[in-house]
């Protein structure tokens, strides 16, 4: 019986840890910080032996593979002793890669992952196809391979996900675009991060599907010096392509193979110059599935928006909150401030990640009003907008924020949650950072 470790106890750990238990594996989950009481259920609940709060080396070092949460870094110490000891280190989805034969629709990029993941599984789903959704959004992959029988996935995935996959191989592979993010983790080296996202097309071979954003420089500069084995569908909005996506006047047209697809963009959904990429692009994915027009679009005009992403929470004497949690880097908050056509009162700080701000300062000249800097340490913010913006104010909680954008804001103004930033100096992460705020603005 082979053993496998698991480190993390989140969403991915156990479901990795869950599928191994199903499949006859000698399994170990460890995890150095608390596990939540809703993962340490399912670990009893399975007979999943597991510890909390340390690593014990000579339960773990016995291992004959270990599957890595994708929120531990490489250089922890630990996971360079298992290295050292020669000892094979994936991600959950290689492994549930290995157990799973449905068709895989596989989604990255800096911004617009989760909502183009979201999209295209709504899209399947009215379709009345049997989809199941995972990866970085939903339940874990491993989780369902282990209990459920779905036809096909649609799998977003971080670049931390795909660091450890070797063997995985998408049927319908999405690079929504790429900007600085993450530096932290590769270096601070764009070429690291850049080589991780694309390895989303390792194995795809010439009946595959690859769709990306040509307008996208990074992910153009890296296409022509590799060799990607799919066919390649683009999706753009500054020109005409034979096969993929673009804008025409007031309408999105989707060419894939000898199909035509079109529809007006005021009739999408989601607003902004960014939603049109991400419907584009879901639109693409769903004719590689054989989705007919109707049903396309159909889809594209009923999808709600995901949770933390330009999410209207509550209009109060006319002052619109906003809750734009996930925009945790500087692209993504870029986009939330483009697509606003009142005043702005800005929400922003936190875990800086090598952020760069000048990009927005055009954009917080234009439309931010006051800034408000919900961090531990907000001198780079200052830094980069006193000299922009009017107002800006410090503080330290959701609450806080909330109670001065609430005596800033004026009827017509938005109040907008988009932090630039990763959320651990001041919460668990972004969904908390999110949570926080709409049980504030419903406090008001």
């Amino acid at each position: 019986m082979s053993r496998l470790v698991v480190l993390g106890g989140g969403e991915s750990g156990v479901g990795s840890a869950v599928l191994a238990k199903v499949k006859g594996y000698d399994v170990f989950l460890s995890d150095m910080g608390k596990i939540s009481e809703n993962y340490v259920a399912m670990l009893n609940k399975w007979e999943i032996p597991f510890e909390q709060g340390c690593h014990s080396e000579d339960l773990i070092l016995n291992a004959d593979e270990v599957v890595k949460s994708p929120g531990i870094p490489s250089t922890a110490p630990m996971v360079k002793k298992i290295l050292a000891e020669g000892i094979n280190v994936i991600s959950e989805i290689e492994f549930a890669g290995r157990y799973d034969t449905a068709k895989k629709v596989c989604i990255t990029g800096s911004n617009g992952k989760t909502t183009t993941t979201s999209l295209i599984f709504h899209l399947l789903e009215q379709a009345g196809l049997n989809v199941g959704l995972g990866g970085n959004i939903g339940k874990s992959y491993a989780f369902q391979v282990a209990t459920e029988q779905h036809d096909i996935y649609v799998l977003e995935l971080s670049s931390f996900q795909l660091d450890n996959v070797y063997d995985f191989k998408a049927d319908i592979a999405i690079i929504t675009n790429i900007t600085p993010d993450h530096l932290d983790r590769y270096n601070y080296d764009m070429e690291n991060y850049v080589k991780a996202k694309f390895r989303i097309t390792r194995n795809m071979d010439k009946d595959d599907c690859f769709i990306f954003c040509s307008d996208d420089e990074i992910t153009i500069n890296h296409l022509n010096k590799i060799v990607v084995k799919a066919q390649q569908f683009p999706f753009t909005q500054k020109t005409e392509v034979e096969q993929g996506a673009f804008v025409r006047d007031d309408s999105i047209i989707v060419r894939y193979k000898e199909q035509e697809c079109d529809m007006f963009i005021q009739e999408l959904a989601l607003g902004g110059k960014h939603n049109v990429y991400n419907s584009m692009a879901a639109a693409l994915a769903a004719k590689a599935m054989e989705i007919d027009n109707e049903a396309i679009r159909e889809g594209l005009a009923t999808f709600q928006a995901v949770e933390h992403r330009l999410e209207k929470v509550l209009s109060i004497k006319d002052v619109l909150y906003i809750n734009d949690s996930k925009a945790t880097n500087v692209d993504a908050a870029w986009y939330a401030l483009e697509c606003q056509t009142r005043p702005v009162v800005w929400i922003v700080g936190g875990t800086d990640k090598g952020n760069d701000y000048s990009s927005l300062v055009p954009l917080a000249q234009e439309k931010v009003k006051a800034i408000i800097c919900m961090g531990l340490d907000n001198q780079k913010i200052h830094d980069a907008f006193t000299d922009v913006v009017p107002k800006m104010y410090d503080v330290t909680s959701a609450q806080d924020a909330v109670k001065t954008a609430h005596h800033i804001a004026q009827a017509g103004d938005v109040v907008l949650l988009s932090p630039c930033c990763a959320s651990f100096d001041l919460f668990k992460n972004y969904e908390d950072r999110g949570r926080q705020f709409k049980e504030a603005v419903r406090k008001l």
